[in-house]
């Protein structure tokens, strides 16, 4: 991280001001939110995305040309994750950083049993996902999610551009308002490349052992972690 908390803190409110006048076309506010924050952070901005959230990596290719995408990669993402990641890497104006945990997925298991995503998702969380993200991200000043309000109720009070406390970064929720339908018609309109999951029902993806497709009518989202409990992998949390 290059600039003073205070600093950053400031311009939180010098971004939320422009997406703010923008009104409520939710489109508009994600390009305004991006562009602001390209232009703001340079290279000390990152997106994160598990290719789970296409419509997020195209905007930025088109709003912050040549910005970094964070990619964790967990060892246990399906096949077409990674080749989503290895397509938009190759195809859009965009650098794709891959993150690897600390451990492999044998030498978790040596340490802690196998099949822990099982036993006990938390903690397999926790050192596939939360601590190679706090890694990843430690270099920048303010990072990108894919999050939206509608994912679930832990979520329904994100902002377009806010103050990640638990990080001392700038974090911007560029969907943060758009509803499924926004998603599907961004994608139609614009030629977004896909998780080719979703064309089988994979609503919401995660890592394959804990993520299933979803019934039509289902929660996007009941197909992770699936009869476990658990809504979040803790990144957000």
């Amino acid at each position: 991280m290059t600039a003073p908390t205070e600093t950053l803190r400031s311009q939180v409110q010098d971004g939320a001001a422009l997406v703010a006048a923008v009104g409520d076309d939710v489109v508009e506010q994600a390009k305004v939110s991006l562009r602001w924050a390209r232009q703001t952070f340079g290279d000390n901005l990152v997106v994160a995305s598990s290719m789970g959230d296409e419509v997020l990596v195209h905007l930025a290719s088109v709003d912050a040309p040549g910005v970094d995408v964070l990619f964790l990669d967990t060892g246990y993402h399906f096949p077409e994750t990674i080749g989503t990641r290895d397509a938009v890497d190759a195809v859009y104006d965009i650098h794709v950083k891959t993150i690897l945990p600390l451990l492999s997925i044998e030498q978790q298991a040596r340490l802690h049993g196998e099949d822990l995503f099982a036993r006990d998702p938390d903690a397999c969380c926790a050192i596939r996902k939360v601590e190679p993200l706090e890694r990843g991200l430690s270099p920048y000043d303010a990072w990108v999610t894919g999050m939206r309000r509608e994912d679930a109720p832990t979520r329904k009070d994100i902002d377009v551009v806010g103050w990640d406390a638990r990080r001392d970064k700038v974090k911007l929720n560029p969907l943060a308002a758009w509803t499924q339908d926004d998603v599907d018609a961004y994608a139609a309109a614009n030629g977004v490349l896909m998780n080719p999951l979703r064309q089988i029902g994979y609503a919401s993806i995660g890592c394959a052992p804990c993520t299933r497709p979803v019934a039509e009518g289902e929660d996007p989202r009941a197909g992770r972690w699936s009869g476990t409990g658990k809504t979040e992998c803790g990144l957000h949390t």
